[in-house]
């Protein structure tokens, strides 16, 4: 189910059915002559669809911190946005999310997730955001001091039994950490998973000879490996969100 589809009774049964209410963050990033600029936000989207109507899925974030490591600007389809501008439009959507009573948050991000457990700019900004919005949420909803009152005393008893509000907004990587795929930049991952989920923006004519190293394996993706990473995607997701099993 997409949010922006829905009416205001279909979003409020939403979320009393307790569903995952999902935002897909990407960025623009030149991925070689065969891939499209797309490629992290494409991976996510094309995954997330998968969950049909277990999840409501927000309108997707395309425009992340790409940085300029891999190719310059120009003609390349990089748009990088510094993270000092998605900060506070991350946390004004999650604040305005927590306003409207949403506590089933979730992010997934697909974009150098390699070295998530360290955060790299993009996924950094979210979950800070994140953060940031649930502290001055409670703060506007309890008043200041909230934790520190007497009836907060249970609160590691509460936090232990998974009443936690810092879990309202979690952001996850769309791979679990060591997936038995290839993890790569425009090489065989990535272009296996654009031909299993978005296979008209691929041409892999322009994967040969002369096309940059990190483009070297990708040569080896077929669609085939592609759905066998969509699937090892989605038992993923489906575990950091609550969701059944297949």
């Amino acid at each position: 189910m997409r949010f922006e589809r829905m009416r205001p009774a279909e979003l409020r049964a939403a979320q009393a059915a307790g569903l995952p209410f999902v935002l897909p963050i990407g960025v623009m990033e030149y991925h070689g002559g065969h891939l499209p600029a797309g490629v992290d936000l494409l991976a996510v989207t094309g995954v997330v669809e998968r969950l049909g109507d277990a999840v409501v899925v927000l309108p997707p974030f395309a425009y992340g911190a790409a940085s300029h490591a891999v190719a310059g600007p120009e003609g390349t389809g990089t748009l990088h946005v510094g993270t000092e501008a998605i900060l506070p439009l991350a946390e004004a959507l999650f604040r305005g999310l927590l306003q409207g009573g949403f506590r089933n948050i979730h992010g997934v991000i697909h974009h150098q997730t390699e070295n998530f457990a360290q955060g790299m700019p993009t996924d950094l900004a979210f979950r800070l955001a994140a953060r940031n919005a649930i502290f001055r949420h409670l703060e506007e909803t309890r008043g200041p001091g909230w934790w520190g009152r007497g009836e907060m005393a249970d609160y590691y008893q509460r936090h232990a039994a998974g009443e936690d509000p810092f879990a309202w907004i979690r952001i996850h990587p769309l791979f679990p950490k060591g997936a038995d795929f290839p993890f790569d930049h425009a090489g065989e991952g990535e272009t296996a998973l654009m031909l299993a989920l978005a296979p008209g923006t691929v041409d892999m004519a322009e994967a040969g000879a002369g096309a940059p190293w990190y483009t070297a394996s990708a040569t080896r993706a077929t669609t085939a490996e592609g759905a066998r990473g969509v699937a090892i995607a989605l038992a993923h997701l489906r575990d950091c969100l609550g969701l059944a099993a297949a």
